[in-house]
């Protein structure tokens, strides 16, 4: 017989009372007005998403990556584990509970990722720091930009405004880019506006469904080229 959840904390947002659940040592839900959003035990794609992130980085001497969410950390420590001790990672995210759970029940799943010493937990929308960056406001550009955001692109995402995944944010991601910097997203689903308008902001790009067989999530790949693609070209 299953154990039942036990509900660790929770907090209100403008969105719906988010909650962290437990019911075995390495068994947790995250919900947000009652619907799961993570699932300690099914990580796969989040796991995958910071190892295409980051993997080209391996060698690299100093990089300097951004993940945007930290959810239970799963992708935050797997972009961890692709960098060297002199690597800086800035994490965005947005509420300040997320990361006192990560700091708590949850470390023991990433080792406590958040508490790395290359780590830097800045509590703010990511789509806010992108932009500052963007204008030459924040403290440099990126190797890598990885987003684990809970809700991911979709065909109803306004193709212009959308803060994460319309065409004004993805310039703003391309602008905060070094030359051959990665973008990577995790998606529910693929969804081809998304991935037309990464094309069309001078990304060349590619997406994996991590896993074998059942529902599988998206990572979407986006490689900044050289020359970004003239409108009717």
């Amino acid at each position: 017989m299953a154990k039942p959840w036990i509900t660790l904390d929770r907090v209100d947002t403008e969105e719906g009372t988010l909650e962290l659940r437990q019911r075995g040592e390495m068994d947790f839900l995250i919900t947000l007005g009652g619907l799961v959003l993570m699932n300690s035990l099914f990580n796969r794609s989040e796991v995958v998403l910071g190892q295409l992130g980051c993997q080209h980085l391996s060698n690299h001497p100093a990089p300097r990556v951004l993940v945007g969410g930290l959810g239970m950390g799963y992708t935050l420590k797997a972009v961890l584990d692709c960098l060297s001790a002199t690597a800086q990672v800035v994490v965005a995210e947005l509420n300040p509970t997320v990361v006192e759970w990560c700091r708590g029940p949850l470390a023991l799943l990433t080792d406590n990722a958040v508490d790395d010493p290359r780590v830097t937990v800045e509590i703010c929308d990511v789509a806010k720091l992108v932009r500052r960056c963007a204008q030459g406001d924040a403290k440099g550009s990126f190797d890598a930009v990885v987003f684990d955001l809970y809700k991911g692109p979709h065909y109803r995402t306004d193709k212009i405004n959308d803060p994460f995944y319309g065409s004004k944010a993805i310039n703003n991601v391309r602008a905060c880019l070094k030359p051959e910097g990665l973008f990577t997203a995790w998606g529910e689903n693929y969804d081809e506006g998304f991935d037309q308008r990464l094309c069309a902001a001078g990304f060349t790009t590619r997406s994996e469904r991590p896993g074998r067989g059942g529902y599988r999530h998206v990572v979407f790949v986006a490689k900044k080229t050289a020359v970004k693609r003239r409108k009717g070209a």
